[in-house]
């Protein structure tokens, strides 16, 4: 009979996101959440990209430091289009103005992740792009009294009802859009000597 192999190394997630842990939990390895609590303010001409990366970077390490020997996960989303941020609309009014702004166009949503044990780090970005279809006015206001995805970057929640707002979806990992890459996160683990595969216990 096969025993399970299980790592003593700690395993944190440096997020407080209820979508994240979530994701993670489907690994079925233990862990930890903590929140990072840093500043995600964006550097002064700093790209969406470049801030999504800087942050999950960041976040990992913050905990790391305040954890040493644990292996510390961080990520982070931002959404563009042409380049530009969609920041998360928080009200109806704004959601109902981004989601008409965005009708028939396509929304980069660039997921940042992070990997770092105290002494070594690696970083990805992985990116799924969102095609909206055509939305009617109507199509919208029913989107949004149901789901009121009023904290989400594009006002779309693409694991729910959101995704009935899509024309298409494309990405090298299809559960990056939800905001934690686990084809990515996998392979980060392994090269740290986490293989979730054969680490994970029973959900």
């Amino acid at each position: 009979m096969k025993t399970m192999s299980f790592s003593p190394t700690r395993l944190i997630l440096a997020s407080s996101s209820v979508y994240r842990k979530a994701m993670l939990q489907r690994l079925g390895l233990p862990f930890e959440a903590i929140s990072p609590g840093i500043d995600e303010s964006a550097l002064p001409g700093e790209a969406p990209e470049a801030l999504s990366q800087r942050l999950s970077l960041a976040k990992a390490q913050h905990v790391a430091a305040q954890h040493p020997g644990s292996v510390v996960i961080g990520s982070d989303q931002v959404a563009t289009h042409d380049g530009q941020p969609i920041g998360k609309p928080g009200t109806h009014e704004r959601a109902f103005a981004q989601l008409r702004d965005l009708s028939g166009k396509t929304v980069a949503f660039h997921s940042a992740l992070a990997v770092t044990n105290g002494t070594r780090s690696a970083v990805a970005d992985v990116v799924t792009h969102c095609v909206f279809r055509e939305l009617t006015d109507e199509e919208i206001e029913h989107y949004l009294t149901v789901e009121k995805p009023f904290d989400t970057a594009g006002s779309a929640k693409a694991e729910g009802l959101g995704i009935s707002l899509m024309q298409s979806m494309h990405s090298d990992d299809p559960t990056a859009i939800i905001g934690l890459p686990l084809i990515e996160l996998s392979r980060m683990l392994r090269s740290f000597d986490l293989n979730p595969t054969l680490l994970a216990q029973p959900l």
